[in-house]
């Protein structure tokens, strides 16, 4: 295991159990670690899938949609299919690595849209998500091996060592 930290930022509501649909928090809790992607190529050394976004890649937080929390491809106008959305091609996404939250199953309304990417500065919150430095994301997507289904926990330090002890159970 490896026993190095980072300052990373958290949602603008900070974190949240009870983690709901546009409420700014980061959800806490023990969350498997999915694939990468970002608008820059992939980095060297990075072991996971990682996709290359552009234009036409979302990621669906309308609750009323059956794409909710899902990577989706379209080559149409958005605002005529969701109410809302994430555009994958944005600056904060040059690199970025999906927290499978809220996957299996997908609950409406309990959150979507979960990633690791890049700060806007080291004070800014997120929507959400984690947020790390360029050099420390990168850093973090080198550690990742897919062939061990890493997962992140992400909490205070109680409810860390809690997660922990209920995941070990």
């Amino acid at each position: 295991m490896l026993k190095q930290s980072f300052p990373a930022v958290t949602g603008k509501s900070g974190l949240s159990f009870t983690k709901k649909e546009g409420d700014g928090a980061t959800p806490a809790g023990i969350y498997p670690i999915g694939n990468m992607f970002g608008t820059a190529a992939k980095p060297p050394g990075v072991k996971s899938k990682y996709t290359v976004s552009h234009k036409n890649h979302y990621w669906i937080d309308d609750v009323t949609s059956p794409d909710y929390n899902k990577w989706v491809y379209y080559n149409r106008n958005p605002n005529k299919k969701w109410k809302s959305f994430e555009r994958l091609k944005h600056v904060i996404y040059k690199h970025a690595i999906i927290i499978r939250y809220n996957e299996n199953p997908i609950i409406q309304n309990k959150g979507s849209a979960i990633f690791i990417h890049l700060w806007r500065n080291s004070s800014t919150p997120t929507a959400g998500c984690l947020a790390l430095s360029e050099a420390n994301l990168k850093t973090v997507m080198k550690w990742i091996d897919p062939a061990k289904t890493p997962k992140i926990i992400i909490g205070t330090p109680d409810s860390i060592k809690k997660e922990i002890n209920e995941y070990n159970k």
